[in-house]
C-alpha cells in the first residue's frame, strides 16, 4: 500500500495512538520521519524512538495519564507547499509548541532554523 503523504500519515498515527493511550506506535521508516522523530525526542515530546529495519517505532510520552503532545497539524501538503523565510517562521501556540522545517541543511526545529538564519518548507506544528 502506498501513502501519498507519509508525514501526514506519521502525524495521524501518533495522534491516534495518543488518543488510544498506547505505549508506542510503529510505522514504515524514511529518512524524514526519522529526522522528525529525533526532533520530537530532543524537544521532549516523545520518550524515545528506534529504527528496526523497515520500521520506525516511537515510544510515546505521558504525564499524569495525559499525552505530552496535545496537538499536531500538518502545514505543507503535496498539493500545497508552504515555504517561509527565517524571519517568517511562525510561533506555535504563543511559544508553547514547535514548528518543524525542511531546510537546505536538513530537517530542523524552528528555533534552530532561526538561529542559523534558515528558511524552508514548513512541514508541521506540534504543541
Amino acid at each position: 500500500m502506498s501513502v501519498v503523504d507519509p508525514i501526514a500519515d506519521m502525524l495521524a498515527r501518533i495522534r491516534n495512538a495518543h488518543q488510544a493511550l498506547h505505549a508506542d506506535v510503529v510505522m514504515p521508516v524514511s529518512k524524514m520521519k526519522a529526522a522528525i522523530a529525533v526532533i520530537l525526542k530532543d524537544e521532549g515530546y516523545i520518550a524515545g524512538y528506534a529504527v528496526d529495519g523497515p520500521k520506525l517505532s516511537i515510544t510515546l510520552k505521558y504525564s499524569k495519564g495525559k499525552p505530552t503532545i496535545s496537538g499536531l497539524k500538518k502545514i505543507s501538503t503535496p498539493g500545497r507547499r508552504v515555504y517561509v523565510g527565517a524571519k517568517e517562521i511562525p510561533d506555535v501556540q504563543n511559544g508553547l509548541g514547535i514548528s518543524i522545517l525542511s531546510t537546505s541543511r536538513g530537517v530542523l526545529a524552528a528555533g534552530v532554523a532561526r538561529e542559523q538564519r534558515l528558511g524552508g518548507e514548513l512541514l508541521c506544528e506540534i504543541w
